[in-house]
């Protein structure tokens, strides 16, 4: 009876000390495969850890000599007077051209052509290594930091003189794709070159050296938008040429429907991948809307809506920084005389004059900026740019054909036109910031930068026709690359 009893006693104790055992190995078994589980995955998680890092990227050198995706647009169908040299705009049936295309990125969503990502704006506590402008115009190194930003900040830089630099131009003439004809002007058989080697030097400071690169990384997720006639299609082309030259891969930099720069299309998307960036055009001669009425006798009539925004307002919404100009389109022709031309409501003027018109226009552009542009967009208004005419205007004989050195004295360095002057009584009452890009005084200067009788390719030709001369527009590279490096000189002061 007692050998039974210290059996099962026995029994029952080697079971207990099994599951003990077992409970053991069960434990150390765990404790093993999570080791092994860690040193596998670890690798991985640092991979993706690398991926959601939220420091910026560093800014690069600019190189040497440097100084989307698709929007489904409609036509935009603005009626075109005779008697402009700014009306060839939207004339002419131009045949698409592919340059540089991207058709596998083709998307009706307007809203993909820039991906958006988390990057942010760099900190006015950070420091940027970009050269500054000397007096003598060497490059000197300086980093731009909250001091030189502050400098910059309380610097009139519209007030200044043009001086040499045989750094200039910040890219060669020939060089960029996107220069249009009408402004190729070395090209197009221009024998001088000396216009091309002056760079706008403030009294009270020195501008940054254009950085291309710096200019690209506050650029980045973002989208960059010109809207205005013909002079800021002239500024587009030069911007793109700018930045063009600090892409080491310059296919990565395309026109996102293959469309190539002429005058007769008013709009373009120009991706630049490496930034996930888009510089574009909108065409808008008045910022206003245009439109046709019918008459009595059934003929179509012009008009000019001065209480409407433009029908292509809808477009600029979706951008992050807006430069916006008009200007010559209100000196000219039927706009200039206001008869029967110019509308509010449903009723339109039998006579008003084109001053007045100009100022109810420009109210009704900042009406629309202080209603869209509250806190999440910067906005430039590009100043007017100057003409010099000899001995007429742009349809009665006016000429600057053999003009190679800038305006030195004379009382067209202080003309101020009434239009600028309007323009900065509107911008005062605005809620909403401006930065008022006042190049109008430093056009005034540069009658040797217009492409005269050089806006078409003479080669093979003997004799170049001087019927019409273009004193209006620029020559690329040239004058709007100036205000492209202001506009450069206003993010860095803004540490944007």
């Amino acid at each position: 009876m007692a050998t039974s009893s210290i059996s099962a006693f026995l029994k029952k104790k080697n079971r207990h000390t099994l599951s003990i055992l077992s409970l053991l190995l069960l434990l150390l078994f765990l404790f093993f495969l999570s080791l092994f589980t860690r040193s596998v995955l670890e690798p991985e998680l640092s991979l993706y850890t690398n991926l959601i890092s939220p420091n910026p990227d560093p800014l690069l050198p600019s190189p040497s000599g440097s100084t989307q995706i698709h929007e489904k647009f409609d036509n935009i169908t603005n009626p075109i007077s005779s008697e402009s040299e700014f009306q060839e705009e939207g004339n002419e049936e131009t045949a698409v051209v592919p340059i540089l295309s991207k058709p596998d990125l083709v998307n009706d969503d307007d809203d993909t052509i820039i991906q958006k990502t988390s990057s942010e704006p760099i900190s006015s506590d950070e420091e940027t290594n970009v050269p500054i402008s000397s007096k003598s115009g060497e490059n000197i190194e300086g980093r731009v930091n909250n001091v030189i930003a502050e400098k910059l900040r309380s610097c009139d830089i519209y007030k200044g003189r043009w001086v040499k630099d045989e750094d200039y131009p910040l890219y060669k003439p020939g060089s960029c794709p996107y220069v249009d004809e009408a402004f190729d002007c070395q090209n197009n058989g221009r024998p001088d070159s000396g216009y091309l080697n002056w760079r706008w030097k403030p009294d009270e400071c020195d501008l940054p050296r254009f950085n291309a690169t710096d200019f690209l990384v506050r650029l980045r997720g973002k989208r960059l938008m010109l809207v205005g006639d013909s002079m800021n299609r002239n500024q587009f082309e030069s911007l793109l040429c700018l930045l063009r030259e600090a892409l080491p891969d310059k296919t990565k930099m395309y026109e996102v429907h293959g469309y190539k720069i002429t005058k007769g299309r008013g709009f373009y998307i120009f991706k630049i991948e490496d930034y996930n960036c888009t510089v574009e055009f909108v065409r808008s001669h008045f910022l206003v809307r245009e439109g046709v009425r019918v008459n009595a006798q059934g003929n179509s009539n012009p008009t000019l809506a001065i209480d409407r925004i433009d029908k292509s307002a809808g477009r600029w919404q979706r951008a992050d920084i807006l430069v916006f100009n008009t200007g010559h389109w209100w000196t000219h022709g039927k706009t200039s005389r206001g008869k029967n031309y110019y509308k509010e409501g449903d009723y339109v003027y039998p006579r008003f004059d084109a001053v007045k018109a100009y100022r109810r226009a420009i109210t009704t552009w900042a009406k629309w900026i202080n209603e869209n542009a509250k806190n999440r967009k910067l906005v430039f208004y590009r100043g007017y740019s100057s003409a010099h005419f000899r001995g007429g205007d742009w349809d009665s004989g006016g000429t600057c054909n053999g003009e190679t050195e800038p305006v030195v004295s004379g009382a067209i360095l202080d003309s101020y036109p009434q239009k600028m002057t309007i323009l900065e009584e509107v911008v005062k009452e605005m809620e909403v910031p401006l930065v008022l890009l006042n190049v109008t005084r430093l056009t005034n200067y540069r009658k040797d930068g217009h492409p005269s009788v050089y806006g078409k390719n003479v080669t093979g030709i003997k004799k170049v026709s001087t019927r019409r001369q273009d004193c209006s527009h620029w020559c690329l590279p040239g004058v709007p690359d100036a205000w492209n490096e202001l506009i450069y000189t206003t993010l860095v002061a803004r540490q944007t």
